[in-house]
């Protein structure tokens, strides 16, 4: 009786967990994906203002990391 009780509460929680799960948007689903072309034109984007500003080295890295987060845009 106490292991088929115990099974009951396994098999409940087990069942819980599973519909909670499938009611949770993906995290994927929530944000846009840009596709590769836009990725590519954001990267040039950002590239040719690093020439621009003529950077190189760690600062380019970093300047250029910056850029894509804002999607390209000017600061």
């Amino acid at each position: 009786m106490r292991s088929m009780t115990f099974c009951a509460t396994v098999l409940s929680f087990i069942i819980a967990t599973a519909v909670a799960s499938a009611q949770t948007p993906s995290p994927s689903a929530a944000a846009p994906v840009a596709s590769p072309t836009n990725k590519q034109a954001i990267s040039k984007a950002c590239s040719d203002q690093a020439d621009a500003k003529g950077l190189h080295g760690k600062a380019r890295k970093k300047f250029r990391s910056e850029c894509k987060r804002r999607s390209g845009k000017p600061q």
